[in-house]
This record gives C-alpha cells, sequence and structure tokens, in this order.
C-alpha cells in the first residue's frame, strides 16, 4: 500500500438546513445490520474523508488502496467493530452473501486482506448463480436483488486494486450489468422505461418476488454502479476501458432519468405526505413519499454530474436539488431522525414508515456529501472543462 495522508474533512461544507450531526448519530444508533454497518461505515467515510472515497481526486495513489492511520479515519474506527477476521464471510449476513460485502472496503483499508479473500471465494465460489452467470443476493437460493449491487460489485472492485486483479474489476462490471439485464425495465415510450424490478427469484413463489419498481431497490444500484464506475475512471489499469464506462454511465442515467420521468410523466399526483418525494414504488400511485430512496438517488446525480458531467447536466442536477430540498423538509431537528422512508424489513409496504431507517439516515449523509463535493467541483470549474 502506498502512503497516503488522512485528516479529517476540514473544508467548508454548505449549510442542508438540518443538523447533519444529528443524523448521522441517530444512523448509528439504528444500524443492526451488516448491510447497515457498511452503509453506515460508507456515508462516515465520504463525510468526513472524502479523499479516501472512491468519489475523491486520487483514491488509489500510485494505482493503489492508501495507507491510512486508523485511529483518524472514522468510519474505519466504527466499522471495524463489526468484521470478523476468522469465517467464511466479513460477518453474519442473515441469509445473504453479498450483505456483508457492503462493509468490504472498509476491511480493505483496514488490512484485513485475508478476510477479504474469503469474502470474495464466498461471493464467486460458495453462492449460487443464475444461468446467466449473475451471482444471486441470497446464500441457498438464486435471488436477484437490486440491492446486492450496492454491496457486492464495490466490494469487488476495490479488491480488484487491493490485489491487482483486473479480472475481479471485470467481475464487478459484469455482475452489475447481468442484473441490469434480468431487473430493468425496457418499455420505451413509456414513463417506467430504464428502471428497475426489486427482486427476481426463479425459483421461489410469487411470495418471494417483487417485480414492481421499489425506489431504493434503484437508488442502490444506480450508486453502486456510480462507485464501480469511480474505480474504473481512476484506476490506472482500467481508466482505458471506455466501453465498460459508457455501458454502466449508460445504465445509471438510465435509472435517473426513469425516476424523473416516473415523477413527472406519470399522471400521478404529487406524493404523500410530503410533496417532492419520490414514491416508495415509483410505478404505484397509491405508494407513499420516501424521503430515504430520495436521498440516495439525489446523491447519485450529485456524483454523477460529476463522473459523466457530459451525460447529467444542469437539467438533472436541479431536480437532485429538489430532491434535496424535499428531503431537508424530512429532517426531525430534535434528534435528527428523518422519515419518512422504506420499511426495510417489510418492504412491500406502500405505506409510509415513521420509525426510521439506518440505511435512511446513511443516504442522507450521502447526499449532503455528494451535494458538497458536487459544490466544490463546480466552484473549482468543473462544468466548464
Amino acid at each position: 500500500m502506498s502512503s497516503h495522508s488522512v485528516t479529517p474533512h476540514s473544508a467548508s461544507n454548505p449549510d442542508p438546513g438540518f443538523d447533519i450531526q444529528k443524523v448521522l448519530d441517530k444512523g448509528l444508533e439504528l444500524a443492526a445490520h451488516s448491510w447497515e454497518w457498511g452503509t453506515a461505515a460508507e456515508a462516515l467515510l465520504e463525510f468526513h474523508n472524502p479523499e479516501l472515497s472512491v468519489f475523491g481526486a486520487d483514491p488509489f495513489p500510485g494505482d493503489q488502496l492508501p495507507k491510512v492511520d486508523v485511529e483518524k479515519v472514522l468510519s474505519l474506527v466504527y466499522a471495524r467493530k463489526f468484521i470478523s477476521t476468522e469465517g467464511e464471510g466479513l460477518c453474519e449476513g442473515d441469509g445473504s452473501t453479498s450483505d456483508p460485502s457492503s462493509l468490504g472496503p472498509s476491511a480493505l483499508l483496514l488490512s484485513y486482506l485475508p478476510a477479504c479473500r474469503r469474502q470474495v471465494r464466498a461471493l464467486l465460489q460458495h453462492t449460487p448463480r443464475l444461468p446467466s452467470g449473475a451471482i444471486s443476493h441470497r446464500a441457498t437460493t438464486p435471488e436477484l436483488w437490486a440491492d446486492f449491487v450496492y454491496m457486492a460489485p464495490p466490494f469487488l472492485a476495490h479488491h480488484a486494486v487491493a490485489t491487482a486483479e483486473p479480472s475481479l474489476l471485470h467481475e464487478a462490471i459484469q455482475q452489475c450489468l447481468l442484473y441490469r439485464d434480468a431487473l430493468q425495465r425496457t418499455s420505451p415510450g413509456t414513463p417506467f422505461h430504464g428502471l428497475w424490478a426489486h427482486i427476481l427469484a426463479p425459483d421461489a413463489g410469487p411470495e418471494d418476488q417483487d417485480p414492481a419498481l421499489w425506489l431504493t431497490g434503484n437508488a442502490w444500484a444506480a450508486m453502486g454502479m456510480a462507485r464501480v464506475l469511480a474505480v474504473l475512471r481512476k484506476w490506472g489499469p482500467s481508466r482505458t476501458w471506455t466501453t465498460w464506462q459508457a455501458a454502466l454511465e449508460d445504465s445509471i442515467v438510465a435509472i435517473l432519468q426513469g425516476a424523473v420521468k416516473a415523477q413527472t410523466g406519470a399522471g400521478f399526483p404529487p406524493a404523500e405526505p410530503r410533496a417532492g418525494l419520490l414514491r416508495n414504488y415509483l410505478d404505484k400511485e397509491a405508494a407513499s413519499g420516501d424521503a430515504a430512496g430520495t436521498a440516495l438517488l439525489a446523491a447519485a446525480v450529485y456524483r454523477m454530474a460529476v463522473l459523466a458531467p457530459e451525460r447529467v447536466g444542469r437539467e438533472m442536477v436541479e431536480r437532485a436539488d429538489a430532491w434535496r430540498e424535499a428531503v431537508s423538509g424530512c429532517v426531525r431537528s430534535e434528534d435528527g431522525l428523518v422519515v419518512p422512508v422504506a420499511n426495510i424489513v417489510v418492504w412491500q409496504e406502500r405505506d409510509v414508515f415513521w420509525r426510521g431507517s439506518s440505511e435512511g439516515q446513511s443516504f442522507v449523509v450521502m447526499m449532503v456529501a455528494a451535494w458538497r463535493d458536487y459544490m466544490g467541483w463546480k466552484t473549482a470549474g468543473g462544468e466548464g472543462r
């Protein structure tokens, strides 16, 4: 690993209109599952140490992972509490092999390489696949969940850098595209074209399927692919992989554009209980507004506006600004709880959920970090490059 100095982020942060520290604290308090720990760690990293995030200017100095002073990186101090350096996976996955992978980028920065190798082996060798080659999100039955794209491919991409294995980065890309091919709604001329279904489980009953267009699933997929795209763009061996970069860009932009069309072109009235939010299910008029998924999709727009400004321009950023403002009105001032959000346990519910979720808290932090970084890029003349 190369040397890389780390200090907590100290640049001026734009005011999001709420106390971001309360949002962070509440998210850590609510976290209880593997994917919540990994998502919280990523939110902490992007907010406090953006130079270590894949969205930083030079996340792979010398085309290697940076060497860090762990005690100065809040994200890693937090993540290491949940990572097991023994066993097949990085932590207990509650029936999923991919969810523990969300802790993988943290584990790699912590230099837990043997544990990360075992997690890669669990994904690539011990998890069911569909005939297409798509790796199951679940450990024992072949099921494709849009959530997978945020959990596993970014970890495989990071691991490719850590071990100088371009083949792992290629696997990460292929998994993103295989999931897209299976889950994407291809209905040209409709307001839902380009959006993804939530769950495809060929061997399961109808109760285990979710063919509807879950907002959070689409946001997971868009941001997961954006993280893989950032690795492709910033790691030396893959900077010339322009065909794969374009394929990921197309897939991400299709989701972003699909969400806008679903909100503006489906003929639905504004979402309740708070206008301006995207619906928990984008194709269901009766579905309630969801601050969590709206926040993560806004974050994906800001990240893509920097990664691919020729594809995500001012009009899309203005849409993200509107989503961000709507989300800002959903943060409870007394404790930072973000509501209403999707019910992460009973995700089929169309109604609002008022108890909050750890992932929703993390999504809001990611949104603020992405907005701050976009504004910094714009101030430095990024739009005119």
